[in-house]
């Protein structure tokens, strides 16, 4: 048999890598190689498999299949420790420690070197010459820097493991424009000094601004590799991607049931004309920063009664935040924000969910011992008519009324979502889709008259995701509550939304039907992100022929 040998040349050479997470496997046979001092972008949607990538580079899950090769070495079976200490470096996305100060933080980060206190003060003093705004802020605790402050000071802690290739998670996520141009620039000056860099990025205008090379990833495979400024000449595979999404096959189905076998009457839409429906759900100049970062910016948004409302936009745009201001987990800094016409700015979330608010969650909440009736049954709890431990330890009868009306409601739930030959199985046995309805059906327990529903397809098998829009038409149908739903997921909000709105930047940039949303250029240029002044900067006008090679492109950045 022929031996495999890496890439002559190479820094890092990745062949055939697939990893999962479980049984769900996220990423098929994709190669990756980076020379020395090359800096390459990680590009794709949601769920593309980019930070899958960086982890099994890293050794933070085995590549399997697949080989790995750093300088030269095959590492596929070494330990992250090992890694680190052969100069590969990552830098995750929420890396730092909150809860120490910055001065802490570096320390920490210096563990290679952590018996040589003078190495570590001369590694730091390094660093901070990078980072003057982190010397000036040693002692304060690092959850209370700004978004930029805390990228930068993750950088700082990569930085002390002397890397020779840093691989960088999402560097511009929910920050400012001013402040990822500030961290861009200190990328630029860490290639300088010989460090090379695979950046994961979702803005193809970022990835503009500092890789010469792209690999964009669609579900776990690689549709495009070369020159990040030939992306532009890809639309089919930009488009395809964020705008359009992938085609559902003919016959979805959920949990193992087809639509027509898990529910008993075929999904109606509403008889009523949504334009004419009062608004239930109203926001009107609800702005929110962290810091000196602005993150919602005077938000005026109205849901109509009965209306499935899809809201959408890059990582970043504001759309989490959003919800966690509407079911008050956060306070905005200004505006109202009104339920059923009663004004809840000020509300609890609990109180909210009172008045016929419910949401969902990206990770799903559940308690992994239970089965799904007795999670179901735990979300009925404010429903009971009795809570009374002593009359249910002795059985009296307003008690086993409760329990007997608690267990109906109960079945009916199940039966409504098809979860019938799940109803006795530990949620911790069940699949990501399987819990994603669970969690629906919690939800459903509070009677919401309003549902929000945070990202209902991550980590979704695509068989799952394109039974969704009629399994919630279909709740819609039985229930006559209203929904307003985040996804990536465009095919699957085009079926299912009466409506969308676009954000960017925490602002409303288009509101309206979904295919005119869609193809509305700004909402366009903000998933694409390919603003011309970037264009220019990165040298896409010249003809391929006269476009500079590699390290001469390099040497004038």
């Amino acid at each position: 048999t022929s031996v495999t040998l890496p890439t002559e040349g190479s820094l890092l050479d990745c062949r055939n890598v697939g990893a999962s997470y479980g049984t769900m496997r996220v990423l098929f046979g994709v190669d990756l190689n980076v020379a020395d001092g090359e800096v390459v972008a990680l590009l794709g949607t949601n769920g593309a498999g980019k930070s899958t990538m960086l982890k099994a580079v890293a050794g933070l899950l085995n590549a399997s299949p697949g080989k790995v090769w750093f300088n030269g070495t095959d590492i596929t079976r070494c330990s992250p420790q090992e890694r680190v200490a052969a100069g590969l470096t990552m830098m995750p996305a929420k890396s730092i420690f909150p809860s120490l100060s910055v001065a802490e933080n570096l320390r920490l980060a210096g563990w290679l070197v952590r018996k040589d206190p003078a190495a570590i003060e001369a590694e730091r003093a390094k660093v901070l010459q990078l980072f003057p705004h982190l010397d000036e802020r040693m002692g304060q605790q690092a959850g209370t820097l700004s978004g930029g402050q805390q990228q930068m000071l993750s950088l700082a802690m990569s930085l002390m493991t002397r890397p020779k290739l840093m691989l960088i998670d999402e560097l511009s996520l929910g920050l400012a424009p001013a402040i990822v141009a500030r961290l861009l620039d200190v990328v630029r000056e860490l290639v300088a000094t010989g460090v090379t860099v695979v950046i994961v990025e979702q803005s193809v205008n970022v990835a503009l601004e500092v890789a010469e090379r792209a690999i964009f990833l669609e579900r776990g495979s690689a549709r495009f590799s070369g020159a990040t400024a030939d992306l532009l000449d890809r639309p089919d595979v930009l488009r395809s991607v964020f705008i359009s999404g992938a085609t559902p096959t003919s016959e979805p189905a959920l949990n193992g049931h087809s639509p027509a076998r898990r529910t008993k009457k075929k999904v109606a839409e509403p008889a009523m004309d949504l334009a004419q429906q009062p608004a239930i759900l109203e926001c009107y100049g609800v702005t929110k920063s962290f810091g000196a970062v602005r993150v919602l910016h005077d938000i005026d948004l109205e849901v109509r009664n009965g209306e499935i409302l899809g809201l959408i936009g890059h990582n970043g745009a504001g759309k989490t935040t959003l919800f966690d201001v509407l079911c008050g987990f956060l306070i905005p800094d200004r505006g109202r924000i009104h339920l059923d016409k009663i004004e809840v700015t000020e509300l609890a979330p609990t109180s909210r969910a009172f008045l016929g608010l419910g949401r969902s969650f990206q990770e799903a909440r559940l308690f992994p011992a239970l089965t799904v009736s007795e999670t179901i049954a735990v979300a009925l709890e404010r429903h009971l008519a009795s809570k009374d431990l002593v009359a249910a330890a002795l059985r009296l009868p307003a008690s086993t009324l409760s329990e007997a009306l608690v267990q109906r409601r109960v079945a009916d739930l199940v039966e409504m979502l098809g979860l019938t030959r799940y109803a006795g199985s530990p949620i911790g046995d069940l699949s990501t889709g399987t819990r994603r309805i669970v969690e629906l059906a919690c939800v459903l327990a509070q009677d919401p008259a309003v549902v929000l529903l945070d990202e209902p397809t991550a980590g979704v098998a695509q068989k799952e995701t394109e039974a969704l829009p009629a399994l919630l038409r279909q709740v819609r149908a039985d229930t006559g509550c209203t929904m307003v739903v985040i996804d990536h997921d465009m095919p699957l909000l085009t079926s299912l939304c009466d409506r969308l709105v676009a954000l960017e930047l925490g602002q409303v940039i288009a509101s309206g039907a979904p295919q005119e949303v869609l193809e509305n250029q700004r909402v366009i240029e903000s998933y694409l992100g390919v603003e011309t002044a970037t264009i220019e900067r990165s040298g896409k006008r010249p003809a391929k022929s006269a476009r500079p090679k590699k390290k001469a492109a390099a040497a004038t950045r």
